[in-house]
């Protein structure tokens, strides 16, 4: 059994601001991966919704994105966390839809903050998020930031989770 998401759920869903540090840890290495080679960095987290940052008390991926922004420097790296992404309106939840509802609900749901948008040319780009299911998440991150004239040159997650068949509608 792979403890990974039991540890994400915690630290995300449950206070355990503990594991910040170690899978922030760990998603410097994915980043690091990610950003083949380029240099310096900006880590742009996916922004957790103004409701869940409220609810939770923290932006549990700024948090990890803060570590991991830290450990790349102590390995020699350029890198900082840029929060540039934003919602600009509400989304469902995504547990229980399927790949195209996924999609659909995320579709134009992420813009770039207006301060950030002329940062996004100075550094490359890495895209930070701690589950990746069906990649619908990323690809409006994506998507929002190449709108803003900024395309990431890569990504980097803390796990993989199987896309559960939708329930038929």
């Amino acid at each position: 059994l792979d403890p990974v998401p039991e540890i994400i759920i915690a630290q995300k869903e449950h206070g355990r601001l503990d594991l910040a540090r170690p899978l922030g840890q760990e998603l410097a290495r994915a980043a690091e991966a990610a950003a083949a080679g380029a240099d310096p960095l900006w880590l742009v987290p996916v922004p957790s919704t103004r409701a869940a940052t409220l609810r939770r008390g923290q932006d549990p991926m700024l948090r990890m994105a803060r570590v991991a922004a830290r450990g790349l420097r102590e390995s020699g790296r350029s890198a900082a966390v840029l929060p540039a992404l934003t919602h600009r309106r509400k989304v469902a939840d995504q547990a229980g839809l399927g790949r195209r509802a996924r999609a659909e609900n995320l579709a134009g749901a992420l813009t770039v903050r207006g301060g950030s948008a002329r940062l996004l040319g100075e550094r490359a780009v890495v895209l930070l998020d701690d589950v990746v299911t069906s990649g619908a998440t990323l690809a409006e991150a994506a998507r929002a930031l190449s709108a803003a004239g900024s395309t990431p040159v890569g990504a980097a997650v803390l796990a993989a989770s199987r896309l559960r068949q939708a329930a038929p509608r």
